[in-house]
């Protein structure tokens, strides 16, 4: 376990508070996670429509970055949704069904991971109840809303509608949650959405003939993050630096990690929508402490730059997801930050882009 010792953290003035805008734990790239279940990517064959997403290689932001080869995984399109959330929840929707058949699929979301409940629902033939919270967008409601799920917009945040989403699944037994964020007494579903994520990261390994020295990976309740650092810990594997990224807004991984133990931080508005969660998941939380290499924070306007400049090179991206961009110039643009990275000479740089421009999507929570 990383010593706190060790830890090194920046901060920034906003409004006269202390904002904590980094953190690096040198020792992290030792750790080595616990074994995985097995992987789901022959289930993900199965499903229509299914091929890898592109892995794009950018050698403008490489220049502009000084590292050697810079890509972006591009989730624009997904099994016909325009982000990576449906790897997680139609292997969670199958494991569950397979326990329950024929049950009402309830959840609650931002955005894209309620769109691929709704999708799998309807796919496998069953019914599905999305919740949402008074920020969603009403293109986004209505894209949940034409995959057929019943949609209750509550006018509470993203933390508050997932407890209604648990309570109105508890009510009956024929409902079941699928939730990707865990708590005391919920932790299977959570851990096969995870489980879910694996096989965009097999996807990278092979796209790339090996694994990257760097993966930037946008941080909401912390299922990606927690898919990537598992993938990135496997015991006599390469061990590359994992970089998070959250908005300046709604930071609870790096706040987290900065005081050795979960915190939920008051949220604010950020058009990284599907980032805007105050509170880790606890099966990532114990996975961050031991294996994230380094977190920072972006501001809209970082994450809006980032959005356009990926866009002018052909990347379809929103904010949320161009957030790693965002992220990856805030880490290397400072020089202890870099030297905190421990990165080779000419690194090889991924970015998950986990979701679409937004006329395509609104919000992912990562």
């Amino acid at each position: 376990m990383t010593s706190l010792s060790r830890w090194t953290r920046a901060f920034t003035r906003v409004d006269d508070e202390q904002v904590t805008r980094w953190f690096s734990a040198p020792d992290a790239r030792t750790w080595d996670a616990p074994a995985t279940h097995d992987s789901p990517r022959d289930f993900h064959r199965t499903l229509p429509g299914y091929s890898p997403t592109p892995l794009v290689e950018l050698p403008e932001l490489a220049t502009e970055l000084d590292v050697g080869r810079l890509f972006v995984k591009d989730e624009s399109s997904r099994l016909g949704l325009p982000a990576f959330k449906i790897l997680g929840a139609s292997w969670a929707c199958r494991q569950v069904l397979e326990r329950q058949p024929g049950a009402e699929l309830v959840t609650a979301t931002d955005g894209n991971h309620g769109r691929a409940v709704a999708r799998t629902a309807h796919q496998l033939g069953v019914p599905a109840t999305v919740f949402v919270p008074d920020v969603m967008e009403q293109a986004t409601q209505a894209a949940i809303e034409a995959e057929g799920a019943t949609v209750v917009r509550l006018d509470v945040g993203y933390d508050d509608a997932v407890r209604a989403a648990a309570d109105y699944a508890d009510d009956a037994d024929t409902r079941a949650l699928v939730q990707d964020t865990a708590w005391e007494g919920y932790t299977d579903v959570p851990a096969w959405i995870v489980d879910g994520y694996g096989t965009l990261l097999e996807e990278v390994d092979e796209q790339l003939g090996r694994a990257p020295d760097l993966v930037a990976v946008p941080v909401g309740v912390g299922s990606l993050a927690e898919a990537v650092v598992r993938h990135y810990r496997r015991p006599d594997t390469p061990h590359p630096t994992v970089l998070s990224v959250e908005p300046d807004t709604a930071a609870c991984a790096l706040e987290s990690l900065a005081v050795h133990e979960p915190v939920t931080v008051q949220t604010g508005s950020t058009v990284m929508a599907g980032l805007n969660c105050g509170t880790v998941s606890s099966t990532a939380w114990p996975v961050l402490r031991d294996g994230c290499d380094a977190a920072v924070t972006v501001s809209d306007d970082e994450a809006e730059q980032a959005a356009a400049d990926l866009g002018r090179l052909g990347i379809s991206s929103g904010p949320s997801g161009a957030a790693t961009l965002a992220g990856v110039r805030a880490a290397l643009a400072e020089p202890h930050r870099r030297e905190a990275l421990d990165l080779p000479l000419h690194p090889v740089v991924v970015l998950l882009s986990t979701e679409g421009a937004p006329h395509d999507t609104e919000g992912s929570p990562a």
